[in-house]
């Protein structure tokens, strides 16, 4: 997902940031959910007090679903993931994993897109206009901390920080010969960066566009979720042939990482993975708090949100 999609994507950002980045403030920050995602809306909808207030009522009833019926669910399949883990990976283990998050996404969408129209239909011009001056935003970002204007070697060198950022997200740090390794690995691996650059905005105008039929309530949900489902429709043929060939060979990376990584990167990783599964059991049999979480908690938060949607 390169363009953001409203609050059923956001919901999954926020569990997808603690899945993806290693958060280890899950709880604080599902407790914190309808404050983040509010947020999130506003900053790209700039939402008057009415439909802050639709809004608002509207995210309460997709994350109490979210809260009771998915995050049992969620614990189970990190469950799994740890027991298909703790040996080693192999490749159909991390495309099991991938395709499971793919899933559980679906089911988000398929809930919340209804909503998700009734509050879309409501934008005036303005919010419109807000909306893509935020897009520019997030692309000149992405462009920058992908490094597209540079050169072949700087946008390599981009792509092996963000990785060796990931990794030790989940594993902790990786000493100078991991890390000349793990940059070993990647070579193989093309660009794609600035095809995934031009595939986002035209995802973006594709979103704006039919954004102009949102008073047809029923023909624009259909399409809204059509959007959110099949996000590969309207590529490029070399943008389809080359994100295929990245993901298989990804897949190769991360197994040959798992290799490099000594028995105590292997064991932080998977005891944060089990942390993420007792979080989501202990949510899952809470009700909801209505606290504030402290700024730097919070503003943490958000940045593996913004980090998620990205990455989604």
């Amino acid at each position: 997902m390169k363009s953001r999609r409203l609050f059923p994507v956001l919901l999954l950002a926020l569990a997808g940031a603690a899945l993806v980045a290693g958060c280890s403030g899950l709880r604080l920050g599902y407790q914190q959910a309808d404050v983040i995602l509010e947020w999130r809306a506003n900053t790209y909808f700039d939402l008057d007090r009415d439909q802050r207030r639709d809004f608002s009522a509207r995210l309460d009833r997709l994350l109490a679903w979210h809260r009771y019926e998915q995050l049992p669910e969620y614990a189970t399949f990190l469950t799994a993931a740890i027991d298909k883990a703790e040996h080693g990976l192999k490749t159909q283990d991390i495309a099991w994993f991938v395709d499971g998050f793919r899933a559980r996404y679906k089911i988000i969408v398929n809930r919340g897109v209804a909503d998700a129209a009734e509050v879309l239909s409501t934008l005036a011009p303005e919010q419109i206009t807000a909306l893509q001056k935020q897009f520019a935003k997030d692309n000149k970002k992405f462009a920058d901390e992908h490094e597209l204007e540079s050169g072949v070697e700087k946008r390599k060198r981009a792509r092996l920080k963000k990785s060796i950022n990931q990794i030790e997200d989940w594993a902790g740090r990786l000493t100078r010969e991991q890390e000349h390794k793990v940059a070993a690995l990647l070579e193989p691996i093309p660009l794609i960066e600035h095809l995934r650059y031009e595939d986002r905005m035209r995802r973006q105008r594709e979103f704006v566009e039919f954004l102009k039929t949102r008073q047809a309530k029923a023909a624009f949900a259909a399409r809204l979720q059509l959007w959110l489902l099949e996000w590969d429709r309207g590529r490029t043929p070399e943008y389809d042939q080359l994100s295929a060939e990245v993901y298989a060979k990804r897949l190769n990376f991360y197994v040959a990482v798992d290799k490099l990584l000594t028995r105590e990167q292997r064991t932080h990783a998977l005891d944060r993975l089990q942390k993420f599964a007792d979080d989501c059991r202990a949510l899952s049999t809470r009700a909801p708090a209505h606290g504030q979480a402290d700024d730097a908690a919070l503003a943490a938060i958000l940045a593996l949100i913004l980090s998620a949607a990205d990455r989604a």
